[in-house]
């Protein structure tokens, strides 16, 4: 079992709900960047998700891509991302998942990634655009250095396709809760989000994780009703890149203490 696996099975048997915040690499800057980590973890974040910036995100809506476009432009490269982690993770008590699409893996190498990821202090990795059929060219190698694989489970999948994805995936599930790009969104999150939730822990011991579109406290204690845990990014990004980077800590932990808040009442 994982690192990721037991801390994330051990707030499950304690009976308390996860919160993970996404954060993307070396946004708004490097300093900040580390305040957004430490601020998240303050507020009570159980996992720390850190998204490789990439010049192609397919499943990110416009905050993450322009934060993702800001890091590129500043020299940031998943090398830098780990070696920043390495820096970081040290003094970190919870764990840290890096997201990452897999051109900059593959060129790489995922042997080396693997290697690089687990000395840097990751605990555990997603790659939203590999599908489940595609993603045993990359466990084995994750597997072998500790590393959990997490995979994503969409709303359009059938039952079959559900218990198969959640059998694999280590650490937690994580259910994308629209059928569209990552997104901060005023209305209510979609009625079947929570059904498809029920349905999903059903069907695995695996904690489901449930993330895209989770905007506010609101919406995380709902979510948190059904599912093991919550992942918010969007929003965060967003809150990151709107005044001065200094306080873009403060900022985003204020917010974070609020959802914590929500959660827990959940």
């Amino acid at each position: 079992m994982s690192d990721l696996a037991k801390s994330t099975s051990a707030l499950r048997s304690r009976g308390k709900k996860a919160l993970v915040a996404f954060l993307t690499a070396g946004y708004p800057d490097d300093d900040s960047f580390a305040d957004l980590v430490s601020a998240s973890v303050d507020a009570g974040c159980d996992v720390i998700e850190i998204g490789i910036p990439f010049s192609d995100p397919i499943a990110d809506g416009p905050v993450i891509q322009a934060a993702s476009n800001a890091a590129l432009a500043r020299g940031v490269t998943l090398r830098s991302v780990l070696q920043q982690v390495a820096k970081l993770s040290s003094r970190l008590s919870v764990p840290v998942v890096c997201m990452s699409y897999i051109n900059p893996i593959l060129r790489m190498g995922i042997e080396e990634f693997a290697d690089e990821a687990k000395e840097s202090g990751v605990d555990g990795v997603i790659f939203p655009d590999v599908s489940f059929e595609e993603s045993g060219a990359f466990r084995p190698s994750l597997r072998s250095r500790g590393l959990a694989y997490v995979d994503l489970i969409a709303p359009t999948s059938n039952g079959t396709r559900v218990r198969a994805i959640a059998g694999a995936s280590s650490g937690f599930v994580y259910l994308v809760s629209v059928t569209g790009v990552t997104g901060a969104r005023s209305a209510p999150l979609p009625s079947g989000v929570t059904e498809l939730a029920d349905r999903v822990r059903a069907a695995t011991d695996t904690p489901v994780y449930v993330g895209f579109g989770v905007s506010t406290p609101e919406q995380a204690g709902e979510v948190a009703r059904h599912a093991d845990g919550v992942i918010i990014g969007s929003r965060l990004m967003s809150l990151a890149g709107d005044g001065n980077a200094a306080h873009a800590g403060q900022r985003v932990g204020n917010f974070l203490s609020a959802a914590r808040k929500a959660v827990d009442a959940a």
